[in-house]
Parts: C-alpha cells; structure tokens; sequence
C-alpha cells in the first residue's frame, strides 16, 4: 500500500497543482509581455514534461505495456481538459496553443525517457 502511494500520490498532487494554477482568475506578470509570455509558456511544457514523466513512472509501476505511448497520451488528454477547464473560469480562455504547448514539454520528456541509458 505504501509503495503505490509513493507511486500515485505524487502524480495525483501534480496534477492537483496544475488544476490549482487553472483556477486562478489571473496569475502575477511580468513588465515585459514578451517575457511574461515566454516564462508562462515555458512553465506549461515544464508542467506538462513532468506530468508525462510521473504518469510514465506510475504506469511501469503498475505494469502497463507501453507505459511511455500511454504517458504522452494521458499528458495530452489532461492538457486538453485543463484548457476546456479554464474556459469557466473567469478571466481565462482555453487555448489550443496552450494544449500544444503542453504536449511539446511531455514530448520531450518522452523522448528524454526513450534516451539510451549509461
């Protein structure tokens, strides 16, 4: 019970974390807009690459075949959601650029996984 809490629980807090964000109204900025735009951007392919990696050590915890395909796939559906999610919430818009954003940060977490290990 322990070790899949150990498992589990971390994937089920990011992705806690990440709805939190969503939910907020509006988030600090920067003076610079370019800046502004280019560190919340990078903080979504952040996010996302460490969603794809926790799902991907879940899943070989528990077994699956193919846990990396799985990984990427579950990222981008949580990434799609987390956009619908925020077209409620007021003062934010759904993006599809966001949902593309997101899937590139869990592509190459992907790809990082996939490397050739030492």
């Amino acid at each position: 019970m322990i070790a899949r809490l150990r498992t589990w629980l971390p994937l089920l807090a990011w992705m806690g974390l990440i709805y939190r964000f969503s939910d907020q109204p509006d988030l600090p900025q920067v003076a610079s807009s370019w800046l502004d735009f280019l560190i919340k951007k990078g903080l979504h392919a952040t996010a996302y690459g460490i969603l794809a990696w926790l799902w991907w050590r879940a899943l070989c915890a528990a077994g699956w075949r193919r846990p990396l395909r799985w990984a990427l796939g579950l990222s981008l559906l949580y990434a799609a959601s987390d956009e619908w999610h925020q077209t409620f919430v007021p003062g934010r818009h759904g993006q599809v650029t966001d949902v593309v954003i997101d899937g590139l940060g869990a592509l190459a977490a992907s790809v990082w996984l996939r490397r050739p290990r030492l």
